[in-house]
């Protein structure tokens, strides 16, 4: 099913309102070779008895293939890579496996699927290429407990991806049918959206203070002045998020906004290698950063299970935005 486009949000339209006009919701599906399967009753009865142990009390699972084999790796970077790029371009959706995705990034979204689709066919014909030597690896490593059967006869096709664009809108012959049931599902459809807005912010919040957190932890030089050592990463992942910020921000926290602002204006101009030449440089990022790191401890509570983000703007009570 295609996704749904719907008209542009108006001028003034609240920030679940533009995240519903401006997003598709989709949806990243892996099938993947399960390489464990648990031991059957028997096997499991003869583990336990070798410790003296009751088999209902053991829980038991063979490996079948050797996951370090460098073939075997360059199939599950596929997998890394697919999850992170999905993620990277998307915003959550408060439905199980769906995420929200900008209109506008559809097409290229599609085609670098196709493309990774097709690595992960190059490399899993790769990995068939070694699929008898690691038979023979397991067979010697498992004894007794290796079964041909457990084997298909090819590797290929028992790996794949693929990703649909599910409806998340009311289908419009509910209008014909019951004009009142379907302004119910608009406004439990407008509910979730608004819902997404707070997990966005909850993502947003918690990806902006662990990146804030790290370098600013990593610049501090400490009572003895003592320099630590940090990799370019502390400072290019903080540049990725501005710039995913910049493209998925739907402008729903003031605050949030001006803070990433503030960070932004702080190491703008400034690389890693800079800041490894200089202290008085690293002493100036610290401190900015740290004035930051500290207005965001002051918005996120961590709790069992939860995290609270408070806003200014919200009283006393704050936003409360569920896990994700």
């Amino acid at each position: 099913m295609t996704a749904t486009m719907l008209e542009p949000p108006p001028v003034r339209a609240s920030p679940a309102e533009r995240l519903r006009g401006t997003t598709a919701a989709v949806r990243v599906s892996l099938r993947w070779l399960g390489v464990r399967k648990t031991l059957t009753p028997e096997q499991k009865t003869q583990a336990a008895e070798s410790f003296g142990a009751h088999s209902e009390f053991l829980s038991a699972r063979k490996k079948l293939l050797d996951t370090r084999h460098a073939a075997y790796k360059e199939v599950t970077a596929i997998r890394g890579r697919v999850l992170a790029f999905w993620k990277g371009i998307t915003l959550p959706y408060p439905e199980p496996g769906i995420r929200l995705i900008r209109q506008a990034d559809l097409e290229g979204f599609n085609q670098k699927l196709l493309d990774l689709r097709g690595e992960l066919y190059q490399a899993v014909a790769k990995l068939d290429t070694h699929y008898a030597e690691l038979k023979d690896t397991a067979r010697r490593r498992l004894g007794q407990l290796y079964n041909a059967a457990d084997y298909p006869p090819s590797l290929e096709g028992l790996f794949e991806i693929d990703w649909d664009f599910p409806s998340v809108e009311p289908p419009d012959y509910l209008l014909q049918l019951s004009p009142a049931l379907y302004e119910q599902e608009r406004a439990r459809v407008l509910a979730r959206f608004e819902e997404a807005v707070q997990l966005a912010e909850q993502a947003f919040y918690t990806e902006f203070g662990r990146l804030i957190a790290h370098l600013t932890e990593r610049l501090d030089q400490g009572d003895k002045g003592e320099r630590k050592v940090f990799r370019d990463s502390a400072v290019s992942n903080l540049a990725e998020f501005f710039e995913r910020f910049r493209q998925l921000n739907v402008r729903s926290n003031d605050q949030l906004d001006s803070l990433v602002d503030q960070a932004k204006q702080a190491v703008q101009g400034v690389d890693a290698q800079a800041l490894r030449d200089s202290d008085a440089l690293r002493r100036q990022v610290a401190a900015k950063l740290g004035r930051v790191q500290n207005v965001l401890d002051g918005l996120i509570v961590d709790q069992p299970r939860r995290r609270i983000i408070r806003s200014a703007s919200a009283g006393q009570g704050g936003n409360h935005a569920p896990g994700h």
